[in-house]
């Protein structure tokens, strides 16, 4: 059974319907009134009945209906007025055909109270007393008329609960769409909270990448600023310290001062490189392999240690950034060779393996008391056996150490060796005893030429 929505209720999306079970069926009672009054005035006694019918027809709309707003939506109370209305009418019709003219006003009631499918038997019996009223004068004593008078019943009948059927089937459409526009409604209402939730957490990860890349670039320069201009400051110091301790010969003051230069100069450059976000000069013009060899070619040469520089494998292409964390880990470890382990000989080791690329540093010099410090960021990958670079990458405790003989030095340096080379997703270990020198190892994993083309 449908729910049906009463007229009542409807009045307050449009008032206009209201007149059509409040007004229009005592103007059509009072005017079918007058008829009676004015046809039946000769017979006295059937007036006096007609209009007896007449008052109890509008008493029964007054009581059980206009004066009763708070019953309007209740279905028994709405059902037995109908009832009683389609009676009191029923026997109007029998007495006097006019009062068909009755039978709209019951239609409206019809469509306005009864819910579905009791609506379709009450709209066909007011057809019906309309079709009766109708077809009163068609003789009924043959077949011509008994035929008229059954297809005037069946039109009437058939065409009221054909229109009662289709207001049916709209009011049932008009339900299915309000429920869709609620479900509309309410979908748009959460889309609107989830656009502003979403909005909000799209400021507060713009705020928070802005604070991250902000901490990235001063990371970034801090890590630059020391392997570039903390590094270079520190050799033209020494050159200059020993340019002052010169006496008696020119040539070493010069050489000394003009060593002294040179650093100024590279650091300068080096500086506005990291400015501008550029790769080291040395990775510019040459591999890695090429530019790690000048690095420990000219670090010999200002500090008048021995170094020895070898590759192994084969060179393959690498990330740019992995290639820069390479050969700044490879200068600050001979950096702090330098400032520590007063060593005679350095080897630097840069092997190409079958996965890893590895860097191994290691000194002759006093070497120190290791002692666990830092944690390395991950394992490293299994060692191809074999492989002469990866002798003291695979050898050290589980761990980056440091100390005052340490070729990573203390303070900065070791951190900013470490973050570079985890930042490329590798592995820095430290292995050092007194007296027995220093081994820096860094490996980090190899990319393939084809996905670096990509």
């Amino acid at each position: 059974m449908s729910r049906h929505v009463p007229l009542a209720r409807e009045n307050r999306q449009d008032p206009r319907l209201l007149p059509l079970i409040s007004v229009v069926p005592y103007v059509i009672l009072a005017a079918l009134t007058v008829v009676t009054t004015v046809a039946e005035h000769g017979a006295r006694r059937s007036l006096l009945i007609d209009l007896g019918l007449c008052a109890a027809t509008a008493l029964w709309m007054l009581c059980m209906f206009t004066l009763r707003r708070d019953r309007w939506e209740q279905p028994a109370p709405m059902g037995v007025f109908f009832a009683g209305l389609v009676v009191l009418t029923g026997v109007l019709v029998a007495r006097d055909p006019w009062f068909g003219l009755l039978t709209p006003a019951c239609y409206f009631y019809a469509f306005a109270l009864l819910p579905w499918p009791w609506r379709l038997p009450g709209v066909a019996v007011v057809a019906f007393e309309s079709g009766v009223a109708q077809s009163y004068g068609v003789p009924k004593d043959d077949a011509v008329g008994l035929i008229a008078f059954v297809a005037v019943l069946a039109v009437n009948i058939i065409c009221m609960c054909g229109l009662s059927w289709w207001e049916w089937d709209a009011e049932q459409k008009d339900q299915q769409r309000e429920s869709a526009l609620g479900q509309v409604r309410e979908a748009n209402r959460r889309l609107q909270a989830t656009l502003a939730e979403n909005a909000a957490l799209h400021r507060q990860l713009l705020v928070q990448a802005r604070e991250a890349g902000v901490l990235d670039e001063r990371q970034r320069m801090a890590r630059e600023i020391h392997d570039t201009l903390a590094q270079g400051l520190t050799g033209i110091v020494t050159q200059l310290q020993a340019a002052e301790q010169v006496t008696g010969s020119p040539d070493r003051w010069r050489r000394h001062f003009a060593a002294a230069t040179r650093l100024a100069r590279e650091s300068l450059a080096e500086a506005r490189r990291s400015v501008d976000a550029l790769r080291p000069q040395p990775l510019e013009s040459a591999g890695l392999s090429e530019a790690l060899a000048g690095v420990a070619d000219r670090w010999s040469a200002l500090h008048g240690v021995t170094v020895r520089f070898t590759c192994t494998g084969t060179a393959r292409p690498m990330r740019p950034e992995a290639e820069l964390a390479l050969l700044r880990a490879t200068q600050e470890a001979l950096a702090n060779v330098a400032r520590h382990a007063g060593a005679g000989t350095v080897t630097v080791t840069l092997g190409y393996l079958e996965h890893d690329v590895v860097l191994d540093v290691t000194d002759d010099g006093r070497g120190f008391e290791a002692s666990p410090a830092h944690v390395t960021a991950r394992e490293p990958a299994a060692p191809d056996a074999g492989s002469a670079a990866d002798g003291d990458a695979g050898s050290g405790p589980k761990g980056a150490l440091e100390g005052p003989g340490s070729a990573c030095g203390g303070g900065f340096g070791l951190e900013a060796m470490r973050d570079r080379i985890e930042g490329v997703r590798g592995t820095l270990r430290v292995r050092s005893a007194p007296g027995a020198g220093t081994a820096v190892s860094a490996r980090v994993p190899h990319e393939a030429a084809a996905e670096v083309a990509r």
